[in-house]
């Protein structure tokens, strides 16, 4: 008896999500870094780029739980 054909949608869907997570993450911790080397003389600013990731951070866990692992 044959097979029938895979459904393969959920499973690219998916695969889709956690490239667009992934390549988000990795744009917001470059350009934090290159924030950070450009003001590593400024503490004042620096403290704001802190500020700024923790204020992000909830964002970015939340979407990196909905992943599936």
């Amino acid at each position: 008896m044959p097979l029938a054909p895979l459904d393969l949608s959920a499973l690219e869907a998916e695969v889709a999500e956690i490239e667009t997570v992934d390549a988000s993450a990795t744009a917001v911790i470059t350009a934090l870094l290159a924030d950070v080397e450009a003001h590593k003389n400024d503490p004042v600013a620096i403290q704001a780029l802190v500020d700024r990731a923790r204020a992000a951070t909830a964002g970015l866990a939340a979407a990196v739980a909905n992943v599936p692992a």
